[in-house]
C-alpha cells in the first residue's frame, strides 16, 4: 500500500506540473515573459524525482529527463513541445505502474486467503 500512496502523491505532483506547463505554453503563445515560468516547473519536478526514486526508478529517471528538457536552451516552442510530451509520458508511466501495483496487490490478497 505504500507504493499506491507514492503513486497517488506522484499523480498529484504531475497534475501540478501539467498546469504549470500549460501556463508556460500560454505565455509563450501570447508573447509575454515566459522565461520566469520555467523555474516553478523545475522546482515542481525536483521533489518527484526523490519521491519516485526508491520504488520506481524508471519513472524517476523520466522525471529527471523532463527536468532536463525544461532547462535546455532552444526555442520556446520546442521547449513547450518537449515538456508536454514529457508530462504525457509520465502520466502514461504512472498509469501503467498503478495498474501493475493493483494487479500485484490483488494476487497477494488471493495468496493470503488460500
Amino acid at each position: 500500500m505504500a507504493k499506491m500512496k507514492t503513486l497517488e502523491e506522484a499523480v498529484a505532483g504531475i497534475q501540478r506540473v501539467h498546469a504549470l506547463v500549460e501556463r508556460y505554453a500560454l505565455a509563450v503563445k501570447q508573447g509575454s515573459n515566459a522565461g520566469q515560468l520555467i523555474h516553478p516547473i523545475r522546482r515542481a519536478l525536483e521533489p518527484l524525482v526523490g519521491l519516485l526514486k526508491p520504488q520506481f526508478g524508471m519513472l524517476s529517471d523520466q522525471v529527471a529527463s523532463v527536468n532536463l528538457v525544461a532547462s535546455r536552451g532552444g526555442s520556446e516552442q520546442m521547449r513547450v513541445r518537449g515538456l508536454r510530451e514529457g508530462v504525457a509520458s509520465l502520466r502514461q508511466g504512472l498509469d501503467i505502474a498503478e495498474r501493475k501495483v493493483r494487479e500485484q496487490h490483488g494476487t497477494d490478497e488471493k495468496r493470503s486467503s488460500e
